[in-house]
């Protein structure tokens, strides 16, 4: 009994222990699916319709995409332009398809395998053209061609890996072209259905007809905006506010953006900087004039141009080069130059100029052996067959080989950074052969018979030796350049004295507006993702800490001055483009209150209107008026209005002015004719044009959120 009273009296203990045990291991769980689902959104790349994609996904795409453009454009690799480009598209094309295929499936829109495979039988549609089944002749796509070669990929990894890699290629091109035509072909569908709810009548055809067709010329009197004073109209903050609450949707931001002010500085070569490379470059011209070995100067000199020893076009050589080897002898060294367009330092030294073939065929017998010495002697018994008349198929398909003709190129070689010495020595001795003579060449691993069957395109070559040297900054000059950037940085935190401090340190604060979230960099700065991070994380007022991007050659600081968000635009934040229409509504009225009860053209200019005529008016195309510089469709329309020989019966407000007109002349343009079938069909075009905007409305409710800014 004692024992159980003990065990009593641990109640409240107990119960207190078990309960912050119980706490424990519910609170572990939500701190791990906290996590969990934290891990989860650092991965999304974005969201739409409430589906969302990571970032290897996206990536895939990306891959996919980049693929089919090399194998639609022949290319190898894109540039970051190129490539930021490249992920717009494919981010596009993934949030507008998404939303397309949760509206069509609302509505039961489907793209069957029957419809796709009319298509392709069809062999119209322009996604075909560029496949590698479109027969160029007859301008259509050949279903059969397609067919052979789904059927022969089935069997490809037999014949060889480069023959597979390039059936890899042209399949994953063909299930991009035949997804994307799925997701056209439902595009037309729900584009069509759209159309078809705007419809066409011959009333409405006849009245298009004349809107397009009926000129008007009239005698115009006008009074722009322009004559009045900005100072003399008063503008009240209540003004402002009803004008911002009349035209409130026009300042709705369907995504957040950001507005910041920024430094930016460009570290370049100091004067020393310049003097230590001008010294280098000097050395080089020096040396070459003594005639030290050209391949020597270049590489200590570390030139960006490798020497190869061997001529080249001219089509080898940087325009700069090209220009300067123009005006020079053989022999003859240059000074060292500037070449602005690279930021270069150059000095060229032209070894010799001689006339040689561009393009030669030739045939070739590899020699091999036990040993170097057994090669030697096998491929001198085989140069002399041949100089004794054996023919040089023969003897090369004894020793397993073809001998049949090649083509060697200047532009083979002529763009190599580095050649061997037995490549060297093959492409010299195959620009100095004469037709049908034969050379023995050694080489390290054997020899080579070769001989020359034609020489094409002879053109001047020259052997080049080029010092070619980027002007950049030392790593003094970037490191004085961070550390003044740097104390300017740390020394004002706030907007206010990054500002006020700026001339004192040569530094000038930039501002960008309306930052969103699909921007690439800052200011056309490459390498700012860690910025863009930083200010779509920041609050409105903060200042970054220093970032060093660009090519290793900028340093950033960027202060966040305002935060828009996602709806409305408060008053403050348009508060000018405001302005800038209440003033336009004032001088208007002060414009309209001159013109009371006027009317006629004369009346009107003695009221203080200038007066022109203006022809060929039509509703269907505004207006332009020279006396105010403007376009103005509401001219145009009230015109239309007005009949031949009226006087317009209010003031019209327009862009830049207040107009009163007469109808001076109102006719049928010459030789129109009225075809309702011909109209109403241009009317149910322009109404499938219409519909094909359905898109930006879709997106705007689609709740799009994009996050590509923090991984790309």
């Amino acid at each position: 009994m004692a024992a159980i009273g003990k065990i009593r009296s641990w109640g409240p203990t107990l119960v207190a222990v078990i309960g912050l045990a119980l706490f424990a291991f519910i609170a572990e769980e939500l701190f791990r699916s906290c996590q969990a689902t934290s891990n989860e959104q650092r991965q999304q790349v974005g969201q739409v319709c409430g589906e969302k994609i990571s970032v290897q996904e996206f990536q895939t795409l990306v891959d996919e995409y980049q693929e089919v453009l090399k194998v639609m454009q022949g290319r190898d690799n894109f540039s970051e332009e190129e490539l930021n480009q490249l992920k717009d598209q494919v981010w596009q094309e993934f949030v507008q398809k998404t939303i397309l295929e949760k509206e069509c499936n609302k509505l039961g829109i489907t793209v069957t395998t029957e419809e796709l495979q009319n298509i392709l039988r069809e062999g119209t549609n322009p996604m075909l053209r560029n496949t590698p089944f479109f027969n160029q002749q007859t301008g259509r796509f050949e279903l059969s061609a397609l067919t052979e070669f789904l059927s022969s990929y089935k069997n490809v990894q037999s014949q060889g890996q480069q023959v597979a890699e390039q059936y890899q290629s042209i399949y994953k091109y063909w299930q991009y072209v035949e997804k994307n035509l799925r997701t056209q072909t439902l595009y037309q569908k729900y584009q069509t259905l759209l159309g078809g709810c705007l419809l066409s009548n011959p009333v409405s055809a006849k009245a298009l007809f004349d809107d397009q067709n009926t000129e008007s010329s009239i005698v115009l009197a006008s009074m722009a905006y322009a004559d009045i004073n900005d100072n003399d109209v008063e503008i009240s903050d209540a003004d402002l506010k009803a004008k911002y609450n009349e035209q409130k949707e026009m300042f709705l931001q369907t995504e957040e953006s950001r507005d910041i002010k920024y430094v930016a500085l460009q570290v370049t070569p100091s004067e020393a900087d310049r003097a230590a490379l001008m010294e280098t470059m000097t050395q080089a011209q020096k040396s070459l004039e003594e005639g030290i070995a050209a391949s020597e100067v270049v590489r200590k000199a570390q030139s960006q141009i490798a020497y190869l020893g061997l001529p080249v076009t001219r089509a080898a050589l940087s325009n700069d080069i090209a220009t300067k080897v123009d005006s020079m002898a053989v022999g003859q060294t240059s000074a060292p130059f500037e070449t602005r367009s690279d930021n270069t330092l150059n000095v060229v030294k032209l070894m010799a100029k001689t006339q040689m073939p561009d393009s030669i065929e030739y045939r070739r017998i590899f020699v091999g052996g036990a040993s170097i010495e057994a090669a030697r002697a096998t491929a001198d018994s085989i140069y002399q067959a041949l100089k004794g008349g054996e023919v040089f198929d023969s003897i090369a398909r004894k020793y397993g080989q073809t001998g049949a003709t090649e083509w060697m190129t200047s532009a083979m070689y002529q763009q190599s950074q580095t050649i061997d010495a037995d490549t060297k020595n093959f492409i010299s001795t195959l620009n100095t052969l004469a037709v049908n003579e034969l050379k023995n060449l050694e080489l390290m691993q054997g020899n080579l018979i070769l001989m020359v069957t034609a020489r094409k395109a002879m053109v001047d070559k020259y052997d080049v030796a080029v010092v070619k040297h980027t002007i950049d900054f030392s790593k003094q000059t970037y490191s004085d350049a961070y550390n003044k950037f740097s104390q300017y940085v740390s020394a004002n935190k706030t907007i206010e004295a990054l500002e006020e401090q700026a001339p004192t340190f040569g530094f000038r604060v930039q501002e960008r507006a309306g930052m969103s979230t699909a921007d690439h960099n800052i200011a056309g700065i490459r390498g700012t993702r860690e910025a863009l991070k930083w200010i779509f994380d920041a609050n409105a007022g903060e200042v970054s800490p220093l970032y060093e991007c660009g090519n290793n050659d900028r340093l950033l600081v960027v202060a966040l001055t305002k935060v828009h968000e996602k709806g409305y635009d408060e008053l403050e934040s348009v508060k000018e483009q405001v302005r800038q229409e209440v003033l336009r509504d004032k001088k208007f009225a002060m414009l309209a209150q001159k013109l009371q009860g006027t009317n006629s053209i004369d009346a009107a200019k003695t009221a203080g209107a200038r007066i022109d005529s203006v022809k060929q008016i039509t509703f269907a195309a505004p207006v332009f008026v020279q006396a105010t510089g403007s376009s103005e469709p509401a001219l145009s329309g009230a015109v239309a209005a007005t009949k031949q020989g009226e006087f317009s019966k209010n003031v019209v407000k327009g862009n830049r002015g207040a107009y009163l007109f007469q109808v001076a002349e109102q006719a049928q343009r010459a030789g129109a004719e009225f075809d309702a079938k011909q109209m109403e069909d241009r009317q149910k075009q322009t109404c499938l044009q219409a519909a094909g905007r359905y898109m930006y409305e879709l997106v705007q409710k689609a709740d799009v959120t994009d996050n590509r800014y923090l991984f790309f």
